[in-house]
């Protein structure tokens, strides 16, 4: 049987996602954003095309480091306004039976304590379809905005991510003993308090001495994705994630990342196909090449490159309104934000250079990811060949237009995959775990999670 290819699609709770400028475009819906009708119609649409899940970013702070303002970011909807991604996931879920959603919260500036119960209520009520983008912040701002002077350094921010998973993980997994809860309306008991434990953890930086205040919900442990591809980022992936998104320009970059996080898990002792990996795309379809093209050219009336290096900068940590558009974008370790995002246009491919000017026309549209336009079949192609090159398995699908870019993928590339067996014509049953893996609904005895588990 061919290998399925998985597809999420990428959005925020913003106007402005990744393709900066866009949402000037008539056809255009993101500024209704902060409606539950926006959100309720994707989730829809979504399950419709059989999508896996909506993988849902999220940032706190502002993208300031342009020009050192926010002023662009605020003009030209930089991600901003941006609105609580959580939020949105109950009324998603309750027009949908098996769509799964993957939430970006940042551990940096949220105790274990709070976020495991509300990561619980959420797999509770999605029954079971929850899943935790693991981050760690990039943006100073953030971290100004939480009351600190300066964000955590890049690689301490991932000694602070691991000790933070071990709390969490006692949380969800070493609390509430499986058989706990009882129901026993006769004998007048919710639950044997036996077998439920507090949990006392003391780190480098986070203490709890606590018992989990939600009963076990169906995967206990959120599906755990991560979104760091530095060095850094990636041992912790290899360590923890099951999903892993990764973001680069090139085939070369992403199948280099790709390939040493499958190392680096199996040197961690997993098995290398546990990972999931993921890689953002951006599609321009239609129902012929020349009309797809017509389109993409179309989009371009409509785009932000000055929006586009407000992002690149936040991204980077580099204010790129202090360069020349001719010059070329050097990697340098004192941009303490998204390493991996300046490697990718700097270090990960030494065959490749990069101006300021060529980073804007790129990332105005889809961000730091490629793009492609073409015809349903066209486009299906191209998926595949970047599966085979890279050895990823599946794709982050940005929007360029929304709700109409999710609409083309689902009416025109999603069957042309369907009549190529690469691509599900129905959901798996169960949860959000066993629909990505085919097995339980909690993380196997491989992962550290299952070490704080009551016998273990």
């Amino acid at each position: 049987m061919p290998k399925q290819i998985r597809l999420n699609a990428f959005d925020m709770n913003c106007v402005g996602h990744q393709s900066p400028g866009l949402w000037t475009h008539p056809d255009d819906r993101a500024d209704s954003y902060n409606t539950l009708e926006y959100w309720t119609d994707l989730a829809r649409l979504l399950e419709r095309g059989k999508f896996d899940a909506l993988f849902l970013a999220d940032v706190l702070g502002i993208y300031d480091v342009y020009k050192d303002s926010p002023r662009t970011a605020l003009e030209q909807a930089v991600q901003v306004p941006v609105n609580d991604p959580m939020m949105l996931v109950s009324a998603m879920a309750l027009v949908t039976e098996h769509l799964g959603f993957g939430v970006t919260c940042a551990l940096s500036y949220e105790l274990p304590y709070p976020f495991a119960r509300r990561m619980s209520t959420l797999d509770h009520l999605t029954k079971g379809r929850i899943g935790w983008n693991i981050v760690t912040g990039y943006l100073e701002s953030a971290a100004r905005g939480m009351g600190l002077e300066r964000q955590v350094a890049h690689d301490g921010r991932y000694d602070v991510a691991e000790d933070y998973m071990q709390a969490a993980y006692k949380l969800w997994e070493a609390s509430w003993e499986d058989g706990a809860v009882l129901r026993d309306r006769k004998g007048r008991r919710f639950a044997d308090a036996d077998k439920i434990h507090r949990v006392r953890h003391e780190g480098p930086h986070f203490k709890v001495d606590a018992i989990h205040l939600s009963e076990p919900s169906p995967q206990r442990t959120p599906v755990l994705f991560q979104a760091g591809a530095s060095t850094r980022g990636r041992d912790f992936a290899a360590r923890h994630a099951e999903c892993v998104f990764i973001n680069g320009p090139s085939k070369k970059v992403i199948g280099g990342i790709a390939a040493d996080l499958r190392r680096r898990a199996a040197a961690a002792g997993r098995d290398p196909s546990d990972l999931v990996i993921f890689t953002m795309m951006t599609v321009i379809t239609d129902r012929t090449s020349r009309a797809a093209q017509d389109k993409y050219r179309d989009y371009l009336g409509h785009v932000s490159e000055e929006g586009a290096l407000a992002l690149m900068s936040g991204w980077t940590g580099l204010d790129f309104g202090a360069m020349r558009p001719d010059e070329v974008v050097r990697f340098t370790d004192k941009a303490d934000a998204m390493t991996s995002a300046l490697e990718a246009f700097t270090t990960a491919d030494p065959d490749r250079t990069w101006t300021v000017g060529e980073i804007a026309r790129h990332a105005a549209i889809g961000g730091r990811g490629p793009m492609l336009v073409g015809s349903g079949a066209e486009v299906a192609d191209a998926l595949l060949s970047w599966v085979a090159d890279t050895g990823v398995d599946g794709f982050n699908l940005a929007y360029v237009l929304t709700p109409g870019s999710f609409a083309d993928v689902v009416d025109l590339v999603v069957p042309e995959l369907q009549a190529r067996g690469v691509y599900k014509r129905d959901y798996a049953p169960g949860t959000l775990r066993q629909k990505l893996f085919g097995r339980g609904p909690r993380l196997p005895a491989s992962h550290p999670a299952a070490a704080v588990r009551p016998g273990a």
